[in-house]
């Protein structure tokens, strides 16, 4: 299975986002860009690719641990970045960024310790993606709209751990399917 550790934005949250998200539809030059679907919507902590089935449950029982080990804290969506001189556009986080650093160093930790291959280690940077694009765009309409845009805070109070389905059909604009596969709650440890 094709896995991912993440923080997954409350309903109401995922909406206001969507708000923000549907102006910069309008901006010059949005068709050119691949908008990434609501449902799809978190903040990765730790990628995991592909996953052997035996190493899931082993997987489960760590992620478990460190859900346990990490107090629910704030966190909101705000503004937003880029990577890749535009071929990535995206929403960042406000609150407890050190919590949520903390979590992601212990979902990647817990996969490590599962025997999940995790190869090149990356500093985190918490950001929830809103669009692709195969080319480099100038993304600093889209950058500087999302700066104004802060969602209200909420209490992350879950590690989920989520499969993505990448799509078959080749369908353009067809896009990944992602399913919580579990969830443990936070600081039941703590």
């Amino acid at each position: 299975m094709r896995l991912f550790a993440a923080v997954l934005p409350p309903d109401d949250v995922v909406e206001e986002l969507a708000s923000a998200v549907d102006g910069l539809h309008r901006l010059p030059g949005a068709d050119g860009l691949r908008w990434t679907g609501r449902p799809g919507w978190h903040f990765t902590l730790a990628f995991y690719g592909e996953v052997d089935d035996e190493l899931v449950p082993e997987l489960s029982v760590r992620l478990e641990r460190a859900a346990r080990r990490t107090a629910p804290f704030p966190l909101a969506v705000r503004g937003g970045g880029q990577f890749g001189h535009g071929r990535a556009l995206w929403a960042g986080a406000e609150g407890d960024l050190g919590a949520l650093r903390l979590l992601a160093g212990r979902a990647e930790a817990a996969a490590e310790r599962a025997g999940v291959p995790m190869g090149e280690h990356r500093r985190y940077r918490p950001h929830l993606t809103v669009a692709r694009s195969r080319d480099a765009v100038d993304t600093r309409p889209y950058v500087e709209a999302l700066g104004a845009f802060t969602s209200r805070t909420w209490t992350v109070g879950e590690l989920c751990l989520v499969r993505s389905r990448l799509p078959k059909s080749g369908v353009p604009g067809e896009q990944p399917r992602y399913d919580t596969v579990a969830g443990w709650p936070l600081g039941a440890g703590v």
